[in-house]
């Protein structure tokens, strides 16, 4: 199908109805039949735009002047919201951000999986949808000579120096603020990244939400921290009770925050926290979900969908350091997890034994491999949970997948498009898809997770 032709030119000022949301939050305005998208604004709104970019099927618009507001529009609560790309969705009630979030998941199992028959259930959400990320990273730059710390501006390496997110833990706020001060005073240089100059390149906070444990990370290009000990006690002294201080380095002129080396400075190498009653070690490197009052809503779920009585054999795609493995341990009899990322393995592991559960195996490896070796071994799991990475599930595990004909899938998604592709697949082959819980982890931004329930059928 030919392209439509942009029916404005750029600089273009004109008046607008916005008729939808992109999945990315923006707001679509149609000029016969032209798309244009627009930030902050939403659906049965209009106003006034200039047109700043024209491409062949699409173009971009910034608001001018907003004529009347939406039921869903409010007043973003912080400061810096038009400026910091962080959140996407603030000035949107949350009653209004969980509406868009069920079409988004709505929309696509209707459209790319062809499922409209299949029951999508409304977005659990939070009841205090603030401060819950219990991990916050930030570069560290110089601007007018003195050390700011925040997130990047809006399409750009700009930092916007901030002492507050409202979507972060308030004690991940305070902890990268008073690491920032100790380091000025002590004379540790930020990085600069045009030059490859500097030490300090990023600081990251990380909370344990039911355990209140804290870790400060100072990412740095040198190995040599200059007045080391200075910086440590005064960071102690800044931040009561901090159980852990820890440097990572990182010497490569890369966008990459982690270097491969890091060292304790004080205190402990892991914090502790739990969701629901598993207790998990948490590194400065390891990947843990970042709301972990929702991850346990969506685990439940996952839980609720396997259907599990004691006797089944369960394989965990994709377990990361063992979250879901875990969680599905304690009701099935054996669990495999399998993980491409070594150190992910080992937390599992390790996790396993913090928690006493023996009914847990983890292999490292791609599951497109390992599992069909698993099946080889003659291991005949009864249910497969997938968590794939937002481009979906390899086809080479979706085929594994229909070959070993597991009674049930569990698929936990990140990218509703990508789940709606794939369940399209496991249907052709045999699944049918009972139904579909979209679960929102991350609050004022567009992202939604959604957990689906297949069963096999075809036998």
């Amino acid at each position: 199908m030919a392209k439509i032709q942009a029916p404005v030119t750029k600089g273009d000022v004109i008046h607008v109805t916005f008729t939808d949301l992109t999945h990315e939050g923006k707001g679509v305005a149609k000029i016969k039949g032209y798309p244009l998208f627009v930030e902050n604004v939403l659906p049965g709104e209009t106003g006034e735009v200039e047109v700043t970019k024209l491409n062949k099927g699409y173009g971009f618009a910034k608001l001018i002047r907003l004529d009347n507001a939406a039921p869903e529009r409010t007043n973003p609560v912080c400061s810096v919201y038009d400026e910091c790309g962080g959140c996407q969705l603030q000035h949107m009630t949350y009653e209004g951000q969980l509406n868009m979030k069920y079409s988004q998941v709505r929309n696509v199992i209707d459209r790319i999986a062809k499922l409209p028959e299949v029951p999508v259930h409304p977005v659990l959400g939070m009841e205090d949808p603030w401060r819950y990320r219990n991990k916050a990273q930030v570069p560290v730059g110089l601007s007018g000579g003195r050390i700011v710390a925040g997130f990047y501006k809006k399409r750009s390496h700009d930092i916007i120096d901030m002492t507050e997110c409202f979507i972060q833990h308030g004690e991940s706020d305070e902890i990268i603020q008073k690491v920032k001060d100790v380091c000025a005073i002590n004379g540790v240089m930020p990085y600069d990244e045009q030059r490859h100059k500097g030490v300090l390149r990023h600081v990251m906070a990380r909370i344990g939400y039911a355990t209140g444990e804290k870790m400060a990370v100072l990412v740095t290009r040198t190995s040599d921290l200059p007045n080391k000990e200075a910086v440590i006690e005064g960071i102690r002294k800044a931040v009561p009770g901090i159980t852990s201080i820890v440097q990572n380095i990182n010497p490569d002129k890369t966008n990459v925050i982690f270097g491969n080396q890091t060292r304790t400075l004080y205190g402990e190498d892991v914090i502790y926290d739990l969701i629901g009653d598993v207790k998990f070690a948490i590194s400065a490197r390891s990947f843990y979900q970042v709301n972990p009052v929702q991850t346990e809503v969506l685990y439940n779920k996952a839980l609720e969908y396997a259907g599990l009585s004691g006797d089944e054999t369960v394989i965990d795609a994709y377990c990361g350091i063992g979250t879901i493995s875990l969680f599905l341990a304690r009701k099935a009899k054996q669990v495999y997890g399998v993980e491409i990322v070594p150190q992910a393995i080992e937390d599992a592991k390790q996790n396993a034994e913090l928690n006493k559960i023996s009914n847990a195996y983890f292999e490292a490896g791609k599951a497109e491999e390992v599992i069909p070796a698993w099946y080889k071994q003659g291991i005949r799991p009864d249910v497969i949970v997938v968590d794939p990475p937002r481009k979906g599930c390899d086809e080479a595990l979706l085929q594994t997948i229909l070959d070993m004909k597991p009674k049930k899938v569990v698929y936990v998604s990140c990218n509703p498009g990508t789940l709606a592709r794939d369940l399209r697949i496991l249907e052709d082959g045999g699944f049918k898809t009972m139904e579909v819980q979209p679960v929102d982890m991350f609050p004022q931004t567009v992202h939604v997770e959604a957990v689906a329930q297949l069963v096999w059928v075809n036998k």
